[in-house]
C-alpha cells in the first residue's frame, strides 16, 4: 500500500460529507485519505473567512510524515492552489470541475473570464456578508446526474458560504509537482469554457462524463482519475 496520502478538499457550500462515496472507493482500493470541513462553509462562519482561512486548515492537515496529495473541487481548487506552496511534502494536486486561479486573482475573477451564466448563478442567493443556495434550483445545478435519494441528502447539507472567500485573491506561487484537472463535461455548474482554461493551467488534462459532483454519480471512475499516474517521486 503506498503511504500517500490523499486530501480531499471540497467546494463551496460543502463539506467533508462531499466525499463520502470516494471514500469508499479510495479504502477498498487501500489508499489513505481523509477529508476536513472548511471554515468559509462552516455552520456560523465568520463573515471574514477568506481563501487564505480555508488553506491554513489544509497546510495544518497535510503536517503528515509522508507525500500528500491534494484534491480539490470546485472552490476548492483555488483552495489547493493557495495550500500547496506551503506543502513540503506535496506529490501531486488533482482538480475537479475546479477553479485554478492565478497569482492576485480570485475564484469571483477566475469566474468572469467566461461572462455566461450557469443553473449555479441561479440558485445563489446573497444573504448579507454570506451566499446561500436556493435547494431546488442547486439540485438542478449539482446533482442532476445523481440518484434521486442522494441529490435529497447532498441538497440537505448544503451550507452558506461567505462571500469573503470568493472575492479574496490567491496569494500563493505555483509548485513543480505533477497535476491533473478533471474536466466534467456535463457541467450546471461551472461553464466548460472555464475549466478548459483552468486545465490549461495543469500538467495533465483528463474528462469525466458528468455532472458537477462526480464524487456522488461517478465516484469510481473519479477514484480512477485521482490514483492515476500520481504516485510518482518528487523532482529533486
Amino acid at each position: 500500500m503506498s503511504d500517500t496520502t490523499y486530501i480531499l478538499v471540497h467546494g463551496a457550500w460543502g463539506g467533508g460529507w462531499c466525499w463520502r462515496d470516494v471514500g469508499v472507493e479510495l479504502t477498498r482500493r487501500d489508499a489513505n485519505w481523509t477529508v476536513l470541513d472548511l471554515p468559509s462553509s462552516t455552520h456560523g462562519a465568520h463573515p471574514n473567512t477568506f481563501l487564505a482561512d480555508d488553506a491554513r486548515e489544509v497546510i495544518e492537515i497535510a503536517k503528515l510524515d509522508g507525500p500528500v496529495v491534494l484534491v480539490g473541487h470546485s472552490y476548492g481548487g483555488a483552495v489547493v492552489a493557495e495550500a500547496a506552496d506551503q506543502i513540503p511534502n506535496l506529490e501531486g494536486l488533482v482538480y475537479v470541475a475546479a477553479f485554478v486561479p492565478v497569482l492576485g486573482q480570485s475564484v469571483s475573477e477566475a469566474n468572469l473570464e467566461v461572462p455566461n451564466r450557469t443553473l449555479l448563478d441561479e440558485a445563489i442567493e446573497a444573504d448579507g456578508s454570506y451566499l446561500r443556495l436556493d435547494p431546488e434550483r442547486a439540485a438542478a445545478a449539482l446533482y442532476q446526474d445523481c440518484a434521486d435519494d442522494v441529490a435529497e441528502w447532498a441538497v440537505a447539507q448544503l451550507t452558506s458560504q461567505t462571500i469573503a472567500s470568493f472575492r479574496s485573491p490567491r496569494s500563493s506561487f505555483d509548485v513543480d509537482v505533477p497535476s491533473r484537472y478533471v474536466v466534467c463535461m456535463n457541467d450546471r455548474a461551472v461553464d466548460l469554457r472555464i475549466q478548459t482554461m483552468m486545465a490549461s493551467r495543469c500538467s495533465k488534462m483528463a474528462t469525466l462524463d458528468s455532472g458537477h459532483s462526480p464524487m456522488f454519480s461517478h465516484p469510481s471512475e473519479l477514484c480512477d482519475l485521482i490514483l492515476t499516474n500520481l504516485r510518482t517521486p518528487r523532482k529533486s
